[in-house]
């Protein structure tokens, strides 16, 4: 495989489909429209043209190609696309004549997007997002990726680097010229003050929940002893029966995890197996024990047990969820009550869950940033933040050389092959 190839995927849905589109891109691709249709249309225009077979000179189809030279184009190279009718048959015929062309080959998952990186089309930052934007589910999850696609983050990124470039010349000024009368000396004060300012800034996007808790979704464990109502609480909140319902103690065994929106808001809701000390089988016991390792990863408990007596957890939710029984009812005023079965107060616990939740997912219209990114951005800032009790100009040139290094390392200028190939490996064949 090399980056001179020349690509070809079928970039739409999975046929059959009302229309096909199969790109092609690298340095034969208008040899490949060439030789399908018999001319190259003009730029950025759709035409109509046949394709036949060259090896056959059988009909194809009859599509529209359209033809973008680089470095102008998707992917930074010559592209071209057909846009034929989505039949397998169709799709799989044209695939097949441009597989048989001298120089072509099918593309591997992500290859177009990465050609876009490698050109200079997109930084690593949005090629994120637009990975985030192709699993988005909620509409949530879609606002947020599509910012990053957009460039928010690298624009913001760029920002900083230009102040921290500023910072460095002043400092490269004050350092290799400061007995000259035509450069005026950087002052201390100034850079400490503005490398504080970029340290703030930085700090806050980093207290912003991850970006990753969009995709993962907010983690809410039903946790409680046998028959306390967890696996009916849980399907009445994912409107299905997700979970085996059974007067028997003990019928949940293991975890069981139900992905579901929520007023466009991911939640991953998980129900455990009973926990009680005594009385318990081998099997029941490894059930408690991965209902104990749910609760130290939860963002959210639903404590479904005696009051007082769940995990100590910050994010606790104490439930009666018996409200239809009068002996189950709530001691404590803080304890929510609920009735899965009849409905009562499940619209109360809904509301409940989805304000907890504004606090632990990013929200839309702000820039939020996932971990590989707030590594850099931390190794930035915390550069950045040493500044202020620095009073050597040596010293302060170099954290703002490692603060550079950072940043550009977030968007990708800075990167390793492995990195690169566990990123573009998660996109579809075609993108």
């Amino acid at each position: 495989m090399s980056a001179a190839d020349t690509i070809f995927a079928l970039s739409s849905g999975q046929p059959p489909a009302a229309i096909g589109i199969i790109r092609v891109s690298g340095p034969k691709a208008s040899d490949a429209l060439r030789v399908l249709s018999g001319a190259v249309p003009d730029e950025r225009r759709a035409s109509l043209a046949k394709l036949t077979d060259p090896a056959s000179g059988e009909l194809l189809d009859t599509a529209l190609i359209l033809w973008f030279p680089g470095p102008n184009s998707a992917s930074g190279e010559d592209l071209a696309e057909i846009h034929c009718h989505g039949g397998r048959a169709v799709v799989r015929a044209l695939e097949t004549a441009l597989e048989n062309m001298d120089g072509l080959r099918r593309a591997e998952p992500g290859e177009f997007t990465r050609r876009a990186f490698t050109h200079g089309r997109m930084d690593l930052a949005e090629a994120e997002g637009l990975s985030d934007l192709l699993f988005a589910e909620t509409e949530l999850q879609r606002r947020s990726a599509i910012k990053a696609a957009g460039g928010a983050l690298s624009r913001k990124v760029e920002d900083w680097q230009n102040t921290i470039l500023r910072l460095s010349a002043m400092v490269e000024a004050e350092l290799d010229f400061s007995d000259e009368d035509d450069v005026t000396p950087a002052q201390l004060s100034v850079v400490q003050s503005a490398a504080d300012k970029l340290a703030t800034e930085m700090k806050n996007m980093l207290d912003r929940p991850r970006a990753e808790k969009l995709r993962e979704g907010v983690r809410v464990v039903l946790g409680g002893p046998p028959n306390s109502g967890k696996s009916t609480l849980l399907n009445a909140l994912v409107e299905r029966e997700a979970a085996i319902v059974s007067a028997i103690a003990g019928t949940t065994r293991d975890v069981i995890e139900v992905p579901i929106a929520i007023k466009g808001i991911p939640f991953l809701f998980i129900d455990t197996a009973g926990v009680r000390e005594e009385g318990a089988e081998e099997i029941e016991r490894i059930g408690i024990d991965r209902a104990r390792q749910q609760f130290n990863l939860a963002d959210l408990i639903l404590w479904l047990g005696p009051e007082g007596e769940g995990p100590r957890n910050a994010n606790l939710v104490e439930i009666a969820s018996r409200q239809d029984h009068p002996e189950y009812m709530p001691k404590s005023p803080g304890v929510l009550s609920v009735s899965p079965v009849v409905g009562a107060g499940m619209d109360a616990l809904v509301a409940l869950l989805v304000d907890r939740a504004k606090n632990i997912v990013p929200r839309g219209d702000e820039i939020s940033v996932n971990k590989r990114q707030a590594d850099h951005l931390t190794e930035a800032q915390t550069s950045l933040h040493q500044i202020a009790d620095v009073q050597d100009y040596l010293i302060i040139a170099e954290q703002l050389r490692l603060a550079r290094a950072a940043l550009d390392a977030l968007t990708g200028r800075a990167s390793t092959e492995d990195m690169l190939d566990s990123l573009f490996g998660k996109f579809c064949i075609g993108k």
